[in-house]
């Protein structure tokens, strides 16, 4: 019997698997935060009363504070008891016509309480009897103005209107001449950086740096209770992703709507529909923004741990908003403030943000004056986002537990 041929089979040696490359700690940061991030922009485009809120604060609102705040006085109500049936009272009564008052109503001495307890008269203006007669003998007789306080904006503004038509009236009267009394010294007013002292200018960036403030600290605060009221916060604590990356995702995302939907509101509702002169850099503008809502974010992150729901963080959210906007500077000088209320707002970014804001919108200043409020609005900032990771990652411990 033949013997066999033997068949050698030839194996191929299992190549070694070389060394995986593990991506680095810090990108996976990077990487954890913008898909977070990006989550955020899904979960906002889903809440209508959010976007509703944003997108009237930076058109609506801003439009209706600029323009709801009357440059002068306008159309005021108001009613003349005419005692002395002179022409020179006759000559004050025609003077006070619109657009600044409502063409006077000629009402009785007794009806003169009844009109402005009904509320139809803001002022009412008594001119006693013989009253030509005494101002030709140089006599200075008295005129008596009543005026309703509770319309506060007409009020303080509508005396003066009333005293400087009066007395430019007496005086063309007397005189024969309109022309004002000549004065010791000549004062020339300059009117720097608002020339026509336009009252919407003010209010307009006013009220946008205002809406910053509020929606840079309620989106991020909004986001993060957002997350436990739909139960979305158990999902992220089963995931690979720290308290930090969940804290900036919200504060980069959120950011990124506040500082679009202000620059367009800069652009679109204060230079396009308002026609306000915007004498500086917007981008320095932008960029001073970007870093006080790094801030901001931080203060409604901190707000959102300590809330527990919606309603809880909109009390809140009244009780720091408030002080924040009222104390800043952007409505009332700080000068005017006592000095514990100043050293106690130079700790908040809002003060430093509102001065920046101002000084480069208004005054057209440059990074060479502001640097200052931009390196305390970034310190300060670092500060608030400490506090609020370490009462971010005790609120997720507690969860935990």
């Amino acid at each position: 019997m033949s013997a066999q041929p033997t068949q050698s089979i030839e194996r191929t040696p299992t190549p070694t698997p070389g060394p995986t490359l593990k991506p680095s700690r810090r990108s996976t940061h990077l990487r954890n935060t913008w898909h977070l991030g990006i989550k955020e922009f899904h979960s906002l485009a889903r809440d209508m009363a959010l976007l509703f809120l944003i997108v009237f604060m930076f058109s609506v609102s801003i439009y209706a504070d600029a323009r709801a705040k009357p440059e002068s006085l306008n159309r005021a109500s108001i009613a003349v008891v005419d005692e002395d049936r002179s022409q020179l009272s006759t000559r004050m009564v025609a003077a006070l016509q619109p657009p600044q008052f409502i063409t006077p109503e000629q009402v009785g001495l007794a009806d003169m309480d009844r009109g402005m307890d009904a509320g139809r008269h803001t002022f009412v203006l008594d001119i006693p009897p013989g009253f030509q007669r005494d101002v030709l003998a140089g006599r200075s007789p008295a005129l008596q103005l009543n005026v309703d306080a509770t319309r506060q904006s007409q009020a303080q503004t509508g005396a003066g209107y009333i005293q400087a038509i009066l007395a430019d009236e007496i005086r063309a009267f007397v005189h024969r001449v309109r022309a004002p009394a000549p004065q010791p010294v000549e004062l020339v007013p300059r009117a720097m950086f608002n020339p026509n002292l336009n009252a919407s200018w003010f209010a307009a960036i006013n009220a946008l740096i205002n809406n910053v403030t509020m929606l840079g600290i309620l989106l991020t605060g909004a986001a993060l209770i957002r997350e436990r009221e739909h139960g979305t916060i158990e999902h992220l604590l089963v995931m690979p992703v720290t308290p930090l990356e969940i804290m900036l995702s919200k504060i980069w995302s959120m950011g990124v709507v506040v500082l679009v939907a202000s620059s367009f509101s800069l652009q679109v509702v204060v230079k396009g529909f308002l026609g306000i002169t915007v004498a500086g850099s917007a981008a320095l503008f932008g960029l001073g923004t970007l870093l006080y809502l790094f801030a901001a974010a931080s203060i409604g992150i901190f707000m959102g741990t300590v809330a527990r729901n919606m309603p809880q963080f909109g009390l809140m959210s009244i009780l720091v908003l408030l002080p924040l906007q009222i104390l800043s500077g952007g409505v009332t000088p700080r000068e005017s403030m006592p000095e514990t209320i100043q050293y106690l707002m130079s700790l908040a970014p809002t003060t430093h943000y509102v001065s920046l804001a101002q000084s480069i919108l208004f005054r057209g200043a440059g990074i060479d004056v502001v640097w200052p409020e931009f390196l305390m609005v970034a310190a300060i900032g670092a500060v608030f986002l400490g506090l609020a990771h370490r009462r971010l990652r005790h609120a997720i411990a507690t969860m935990q537990t």
